[in-house]
Parts: C-alpha cells; sequence; structure tokens
C-alpha cells in the first residue's frame, strides 16, 4: 500500500533521507525542506542544497555582499537562484512578522520579473537592489541568532474538518504553534496550502494581510512548489500577529462576518465561477459603482454580478480600475502625513492609492490560483478593500478629480514621441507628478509604443528607494497595463508617471555600487 508522504517523511527522518539521496533527488520526490530538518536538527530549518547561499545571504556583511553575488554570478550562479535563496533566508529569519522584512519578500518576484525587461547587462539591476536591502536588514534584525521560522510537526486534523476552517479556527486562538501546526497537516500540496490559508487571510482585508500570500506563493515559481510551507507560514503568523494586536478595532473584523452573508444572500456556496465577460462599458460603469459605494454596498454588488455568471477576472478589472482612480485623485500626503522620506504632496510609498492598487492586483491574481471558494471570496474581498480604502483612510476622492487636469495638458505642445518621453523624464526628475501623469496620458492618446514609457519608469522604479514600494507598484502597474482592456490601460501608466514622480530624489542604497560593480 502507499504510504503518505508524512508516513514516509516519519519512517525515514526527511533530514537524513535529503542529505542521502541529494537535493535534486529530494526535490522530485516532492519534500518539503521545512519539516525535513525535523529529521536531522532540533532547532534548524535547513534547505538542502541551497543552504550555502541562503546562509550567505545571512551572514555576509552588507558591504562585502554586492561583490561576492556579482562573482557568484561570473561562476555561473543566475538570477533566479539568488532571489530563490533570498528568499528562503528571508522567510527563516522574519517569518512574515518584520515590517522592512516582509516588504523586502515581497519585492523580490517584482524585482526578478523586472530584470527579465532588461537587457541582458542590465538584468541583475534590480535583483541586487533588493538582496542588498534583504541582507541589511537581515543584519539589523539580528541575523541568525533571531530566526523566526523553525521546524515544525504537523497536527492532525479531525475527520471531515475543512482544512482552511481549521487554518482560520487556529489563527483565531491566537496561538502561533497551533496556527502553523494545524497549516501544516493542511498544506498537503501547494495549492491546498495556499487554498487553506486564504480562509484565515478573508478575516481582514488589510493591505499587507493581502498581498504577504498572494507574493509569497508568486515566489514558489523561484523557490520550488517544496517550498509552500515555509513561504506561507508568513501569512499564517502575520494572521495570528493581527488577532493578538492591542489596537484592533471592531471594523477591521467586518469581513469575516460579511463575507458568509454575500455567499448566503447569492447563494454562491458549492457553485462555480462563471465565465461571462461583459463589455467595456460594463467594466467602466462597475469601476464607478464600486468607486462610489460604502464597502458593504461594494461586496454586495461584487457578490451579485458574481451570481449572475460574471466572471471573477472581469469584476477584478473593475475593481483594479477603481484602486487606480485613488492614486489619480489623491492630492497627496498633507501636513500631519508627512514622514522621512515622504514629503508633502507625495503619493509613492504606502499613499492610499498604491495600497489598494497592489492590494487589487493581489486579489485578481489570486483568483487564478484559487478554487471556487476562493475565488469568489477574493473577488468580493476586493470590491470591499477598494471601497473601504476610499472611504476609511481618509480625503474627498469623490470630489476631487482625477488627473491629467485640462491645464497641465493644455502646456504640452510637442507631439513628438521622443520629445514627450523627454519632458517626461525631466518631469519625474522635478517632482512635477501633474505634468508626468499628463504626459503619459498623452503618449497614450496619440497611441504612441508603450515600451519606451515603461523602460523609463522602470529606470527609476531601479534607482530610487520608493519607501519599499517601488519594485512591486512598478509591476502592479505594468502588470495591470498589459492585462488590462486597450480603453483602460493607460490610467496605470499614467499612475505610475505620477508615483514616479513623486518618489524621484532618494536614491536606493546598494545601487550605485551595483552599477558599478556591473559596469553599467
Amino acid at each position: 500500500m502507499r504510504r503518505s508522504r508524512r508516513e514516509f517523511l516519519s519512517d525515514v527522518g526527511c533530514g537524513m533521507l535529503v542529505a542521502g539521496v541529494g537535493y535534486s533527488t529530494a526535490l522530485d520526490l516532492g519534500l518539503s525542506t521545512a519539516r525535513a530538518a525535523e529529521g536531522s536538527e532540533a532547532n534548524g530549518l535547513t534547505f538542502g542544497g541551497l543552504e550555502p547561499l541562503v546562509g550567505l545571504m545571512q551572514d555576509t556583511p552588507v558591504n562585502k555582499l554586492l561583490s561576492v553575488l556579482v562573482e557568484k554570478m561570473h561562476n555561473g550562479t543566475d538570477l533566479k537562484t539568488l532571489v530563490a535563496a533570498a528568499a528562503l533566508a528571508n522567510a527563516r529569519t522574519f517569518g512574515g512578522e518584520d515590517y522592512i522584512g516582509f516588504h523586502t519578500m515581497m519585492a523580490m518576484m517584482p524585482a526578478y520579473q523586472m530584470s527579465q525587461e532588461l537587457p541582458t547587462e542590465k538584468k541583475a539591476l534590480p535583483v541586487l537592489k533588493v538582496l542588498y536591502r534583504n541582507t541589511n536588514r537581515i543584519h539589523d534584525f539580528g541575523g541568525r541568532s533571531k530566526e523566526v521560522l523553525h521546524p515544525i510537526t504537523a497536527a492532525t486534523l479531525p475527520a471531515g474538518v475543512v482544512p482552511g476552517a481549521a487554518v482560520r479556527d487556529a489563527v483565531h486562538s491566537k496561538d502561533i504553534d497551533n496556527a502553523e501546526k494545524t497549516f501544516a497537516a493542511a498544506a498537503t500540496s501547494p495549492e491546498e496550502a495556499f487554498n487553506a490559508v486564504m480562509y484565515a487571510v478573508d478575516d481582514n482585508t488589510e493591505v499587507h494581510r493581502v498581498v504577504l500570500p498572494y507574493r509569497a506563493y508568486a515566489l514558489l515559481d523561484l523557490v520550488g512548489p517544496e517550498q509552500a510551507l515555509t513561504m506561507l507560514r508568513q501569512s499564517v503568523r502575520y494572521c495570528v500577529k493581527s488577532e493578538r494586536h492591542e489596537n484592533r478595532r471592531a471594523e477591521f473584523d467586518r469581513p469575516r462576518t460579511l463575507l458568509p452573508m454575500v455567499f448566503d444572500q447569492h447563494k454562491l456556496a458549492g457553485k462555480t465561477p462563471g465565465t461571462r465577460v461583459p463589455d467595456d462599458a460594463w467594466v467602466e460603469s462597475f469601476c464607478q459603482t464600486l468607486f462610489k459605494a460604502t464597502p458593504d454596498q461594494a461586496a454586495d454588488f461584487a457578490g451579485a454580478a458574481l451570481a449572475e455568471g460574471i466572471a471573477p477576472d472581469a469584476i477584478c478589472e473593475a475593481i483594479c480600475l477603481a484602486a487606480n482612480q485613488l492614486i489619480l485623485r489623491d492630492i497627496g500626503r498633507t501636513e500631519r502625513e508627512v514622514q522621512p522620506g515622504k514629503p508633502l504632496g507625495s503619493v509613492h510609498g504606502d499613499s492610499i492609492g498604491v495600497h489598494a492598487s497592489d492590494s487589487a492586483n493581489a486579489w485578481r491574481n489570486m483568483v487564478k490560483f484559487s478554487n471556487a471558494r476562493n475565488q469568489f471570496a477574493c473577488t468580493i474581498l476586493g470590491a470591499f478593500q477598494v471601497a473601504y480604502d476610499r472611504v476609511n483612510r481618509g480625503g474627498d476622492f469623490l470630489n476631487w478629480q482625477p488627473r491629467p487636469h485640462a491645464e497641465h495638458l493644455e502646456k504640452i505642445t510637442t507631439r513628438d514621441p521622443s520629445k514627450l518621453l523627454a519632458e517626461a523624464e525631466a518631469a519625474i526628475r522635478a517632482n512635477e507628478q501633474a505634468r508626468a501623469a499628463a504626459i503619459v496620458h498623452l503618449i497614450g492618446e496619440l497611441r504612441h509604443s508603450p515600451r519606451p514609457v515603461l523602460d523609463l519608469l522602470l529606470k527609476y522604479a531601479i534607482s530610487e528607494d520608493g519607501a519599499l514600494h517601488a519594485e512591486k507598484y512598478y509591476r502592479t502597474a505594468a502588470e495591470e497595463f498589459a492585462n488590462m482592456r486597450q480603453p483602460f490601460r493607460w490610467r496605470q501608466l499614467t499612475a505610475l508617471a505620477r508615483v514616479t514622480a513623486s518618489e524621484f530624489g532618494s536614491p536606493a542604497a546598494g545601487c550605485d555600487e551595483a552599477m558599478e560593480l556591473l559596469k553599467v
């Protein structure tokens, strides 16, 4: 009789097994190294053949890191492997519990994707930028002595229990150990792990709670599906910490009561998501409906659309457009919102619009990973969140007008694409948000090629610090531009141009050194 993976590991001892058969074979067998270490080290989480490189990411002094990594590249280590090792070092160190730490993890796949848009000689730049940030934060955090993730033993789930519901209930207990062991029992495959953790994520639409599982799961393309437990444990721990937070307000928990109500109201339980693709007018109209709605209304509108058989992705496209409006309309940070690196009038970093756009993009992508229940949940909660951000995070967005404004468009006299691009770059470097947005909007109106615009905005997404959000938001905007319908797609680059102009002037640590080492 074929034994389960868990029984196999229990009988043999996975740590010894990995050591005996080698890392590649272990991966072929589908062995999770998060459990593998149980058999060999009482308190250490190890990653087989990647372990030396993972350790290097943690131990190398940050002032020597980039030269070491460039040498590794010259000796044949590819960017994918470097990012994989960095992601595992990050997970092991922070466990999803450190603000800068988990933001850095969430930037890793975007940085790798950005590298694929660059010429060969420059491909490493965004990756080296983020890996520098990663190791620097690991040292600030305390390095190996402060590692958060350790090997765990899976609990036994009661017969007949829905794994995701068990994980959610364990999170509600506020016991991290119990929650992790329950999740380990539910994580029988990467897909099952993701669908299980979403039950806990769905309790709250706080931006990091939403984006963290998406970015962690996306990294499986680099670290390997056998690391699903390691990567998604971070979300479990984040959710437990949220439950424990002393400043929790009742409104934060509205999704945990609202979501079942919407499911019941529209009889979504047990249904298969529809495939009906509405026309452009419907998407635009639904975007405006969500933008003007209260959070509860927006959730109900999304539930009704799902019940009518509208494809979740079409609804999510409208949600992304509504989030984009928050960037285009925002008046920028007020005096009370100014922070170091986030001056008066700025909209980069953790602004309402950037957060909302990153969340909407995450919900839209998580629909693609999810089972039917979670497709419905992601769509409903995406609608809820974008309305919540408009209503509850401050600002008079319904009365503020989206950029570009007429007065800024009127000042643009050229129609030549090269001159427009040069003027856009000048506006970015002068922090002229409105002008940069207007120029990029006009380039789109004139149907000029988007690639030079993307190249320009990519250049500054790499060079600038961006208050932890430059890489992630660049990929959000670029991806939505690629996936949206023609009438709406340039709104994404218009918003990105504005954010780019906002963030210019704070060079990213490590970038100059990386350029020197790469000779670019």
